[in-house]
């Protein structure tokens, strides 16, 4: 219709290049029909790998007039994934240039077609009068490929009445101003390259095309964008960089969180409307829309025209104004469900409730909250989190601290396991105009706002954060904490003393160093507060008393060998620990859950050994073990209705089982192991105090073997596993232990003393906070 409309008005740009409506219309027919000719229609797959261009949106446009559905294959992805797509997808027939040809995997039986290539001149023999496709409302428009929780990219199947929802919101919303120059520089393989290029042509509008939105400067038609549509890390940088052109009326904003320090930088550049946009690919790109104010609170919005949104709770019931919930999506939007995925699309795409008979919802897994105004508050994805030395720990409240420094423009904190075994948070920033981030000074700016085990190892300087084809940070592109550090001998200084030289010896052993300068800051090599446990640890067993708090305050060795001993240790029982103990308010708020099976709360882990131990050397090292820690062997009882613990003596018991498995075939051990575990796991006993088993499986003498230790959770954390399996190895190796610590019924006690003494109420406001 538009093409009909406004034939000769210019519809794409893209560098020297440009086209008309009448042309583009008439080149589209003409490779739809083309299409239509090897058998496209309704509900047929067509891959499209081209590069950014006039011809790429024609190819697109084809595909849907011949009445099928696209699948964008970006160049820029990895071959394995173009692969997977394709083999996903189900593509019927590729769409392709000749300089790409070679990326493009092709099953056996499906058509490529190269459109600059031999097909050029039967394409243009083929009428430009439109074709009769065929597609109907409900017919399948696209399909965007997301990644999956699983490692697998899911494909969302969206329809043409879905997208069409969009773009009706879309023409009520923008003007035809706004319309007149449109960035399009998103990856046809993320969905905002949808609003981008669909959306001004609907309007008859212009579509400005460049390769990303970092060049924008270097294009000939800068001048001619009204309107960009894209992710705040890129809007940043552009602003950063003053590459936002003058004639910028109007800059839509999603894919990632949106801070109000952008916002009103935005507006200080002269920008008139900012609109913070939301929405998942599952439901057409976007859900809901906020224009944004400066100086104005953080908001998504309220729902878009054709869209619905309810906030619930697990019981999939709305929630009050001001209680965060998961955040639901309904109406015309939604997708079809991802494609070859019947049991996740029934996972997320739910019945709903409060609608018609056949009505669903999609499940966001997205964290948001109403206001009192009627706008939705985002805070961020229910399973964000992530979990560091037994911590769950949210990483946007990280980065929003260190963001907060003087020094840092854009900041990222992510959990790597460079090591493995060894997660820990790194955070990666970038400066603010000419300053240079000091690791030093954002850990002690992080010390003081967060809990210590919130502070990151390590600080990355970058120039910028990569990011991935859509505009988005590129996680997986972060560069290793270490390898980012600068290496050789220039600032190392060498022990001078006994206490630096065992020091200096314990911190390279923890960090997985060659060596360690006296000098040397210990977090900023990468160590953390649960790593400082270890060194206080080892360097007691050295004969050297330091404390956790210490190693803080003193962070070099030159520092700390001058505090080392000088403050007393509390007396520890060196003995075996017998008796009653106070539970803990952990221990019983898990006897309060009522738990159906509460001897089966477990943790485990299962350990490769090149070389297994003798049985009686394993058993006998697990009974030091359990000797040395007195809450491995803890016993629970109940008694008039209430649960009470004691520590038992070293009564005559089996810690250890071995399995021979060397007669056995690879699955077969496999199921074996399986089985094994199983039954010990369901083997522990509250009652009996069994809360500790192990059990090791040779696999023959080319194979290695493996230890399974299964432990209640009721003694045992995830930051626990480090102290014992070091404390393991040291008795298999028959070496001594370290002295030991405060007993479990001594902690207990002075907390049960704290709690009664009100210790903990100056606390209760920060974990009641509605923003926690």
């Amino acid at each position: 219709e538009q093409a009909e409309r406004t034939p000769d008005a210019v519809a794409v740009v893209s560098g020297e290049e440009s086209l008309t409506y009448r042309a583009l219309d008439e080149r589209a027919n003409r490779l739809a029909r083309h299409l239509v000719g090897l058998g496209v229609g309704p509900e047929a797959r067509v891959g499209v790998c081209q590069a950014r261009g006039p011809e790429m949106i024609v190819s697109l446009l084809a595909v849907l007039k011949a009445g099928g559905a696209y699948v964008p294959l970006d160049p820029a992805y990895p071959a394995e994934r173009l692969a997977f797509t394709v083999s996903d997808s189900g593509a019927a027939v590729l769409l392709t240039e000749e300089p790409l040809r070679g990326l493009l995997p092709v099953p056996d039986g499906v058509p490529v077609v190269v459109v600059d290539g031999a097909a050029r001149a039967e394409i243009a023999a083929e009428s430009a009068e439109n074709p009769a496709g065929g597609a109907a409302p409900g017919s399948l428009a696209y399909l965007i490929y997301t990644s999956g929780s699983t490692g697998v990219p899911k494909g969302v199947a969206i329809e043409h009445r879905s997208a069409v929802a969009l773009l009706s919101w879309g023409r009520s919303v923008y003007s035809a101003d706004e319309l007149s120059g449109v960035l399009a520089s998103t990856s046809i393989s993320f969905d905002l390259s949808v609003y981008e290029l669909f959306l001004p042509l609907s309007a008859g509008g212009r579509v400005i095309m460049v390769e990303n939105a970092l060049a924008l400067p270097h294009s000939a038609a800068a001048g001619e964008v009204r309107l960009i549509n894209t992710v705040p890390s890129a809007i940043a940088a552009l602003l950063e960089s003053g590459g936002v052109p003058a004639g910028v009326t109007t800059v839509n904003l999603a894919g990632e969180p949106l801070r109000s320090e952008l916002v009103d930088a935005l507006y200080a550049a002269g920008v008139e409307r900012v609109y913070d946009l939301y929405g998942p690919s599952e439901d057409t790109t976007y859900s809901t829309c906020a224009l944004r104010r400066a100086g104005g609170p953080a908001t998504i919005g309220r729902p878009i025209s054709n869209t619905r949104a309810y906030v619930l709770d697990a019981g999939m019931r709305p929630v009050p104004v001001g209680v965060p919930g998961e955040l639901h999506l309904g109406g015309r939007g939604l997708a079809r469900g991802y494609l070859g995925r019947p049991a996740l699309t029934a996972e997320r795409f739910v019945p709903d409730p409060f609608g018609a008979a056949g009505a669903r919802l999609y499940r966001t897994g997205d964290r948001a909250r109403w206001r009192a105004d009627g706008t939705l508050e985002y805070l961020g994805r229910l399973d964000e989190q992530v979990k560091v030395r037994g911590y769950r720990i949210e990483p946007g409240e990280i980065e929003a601290v260190l963001r907060r420094h003087e020094s840092v423009r854009e900041g990222v904190v992510v959990a790597r396991e460079d090591a493995p075994g060894d997660r820990r948070l790194v955070a990666y920033v970038v400066g603010r105009d000419d300053s240079e981030p000091q690791p030093s000074e954002l850990r002690a700016h992080l010390a003081g706002r967060l809990p210590d085990y919130m502070v990151p190892s390590a600080f990355v300087v970058l120039d910028h954060l990569p990011l991935t084809p859509s505009g988005k940070v590129d996680r997986r592109a972060l560069p290793a904490p270490d390898a980012a550090r600068p290496e050789g001998d220039a600032g190392y200084a060498a022990p001078r003393t006994r206490a630096e030289e065992v020091l200096a010896g314990i911190w390279a052993e923890v960090l997985g160093l060659e060596r360690v300068g006296v000098h040397d800051n210990f977090f900023e090599l990468g160590g953390d507060s649960i790593l400082s446990i270890q060194v206080v640890s080892r360097a007691r067993a050295a004969g050297l008393r330091i404390t956790p708090r210490q190693i803080f305050d003193h962070p070099t060795a030159a520092e700390l060998a001058g505090c080392a001993g000088r403050e007393g240790e509390a007396d520890a029982e060196q003995g075996i620990v017998q008796g009653p103990v106070e539970l803990t308010p952990i221990q019983r708020w898990f006897f309060d859950r009522a738990s159906p099976a509460p001897h089966h709360w477990n943790l485990s882990v299962l350990l490769e050994v090149r070389r297994l131990p003798e049985p009686g050397v394993l058993e006998r090292a697990v009974a030091r073990v359990a000797a040395h820690h007195d809450a491995l062997r803890m016993r629970f009882r109940r008694e008039d209705g209430e649960w009470r613990q004691e520590n038992a003596g070293l009564e005559e018991r089996r810690w250890t089982a071995c399995v021979d498995l060397s007669g056995l075939g690879e699955e077969e051990q496999r199921r074996e192991v399986e089985r094994e575990a199983a039954r010990l796991q369901a083997s522990l006993s509250l009652v009996e105090g069994r809360l500790l088993r192990a059990v090791a499986f040779a696999r023959g003498e080319e194979r290695a073997g493996r230890l399974l230790i299964v432990a209640h959770h009721l003694v045992m954390d995830g930051v626990s596993w480090r102290v014992l399996l070091e404390d393991l190895r040291r008795a298999c190796e028959g070496a001594a232990l370290p002295p030991k610590t405060t007993s479990f019924r001594r902690w207990a006690a002075r907390l049960a003393e704290h709690v009664a003494a009100g210790g903990f109420e100056d606390e209760l406001p920060y974990w009641l906070a509605d923003e926690r």
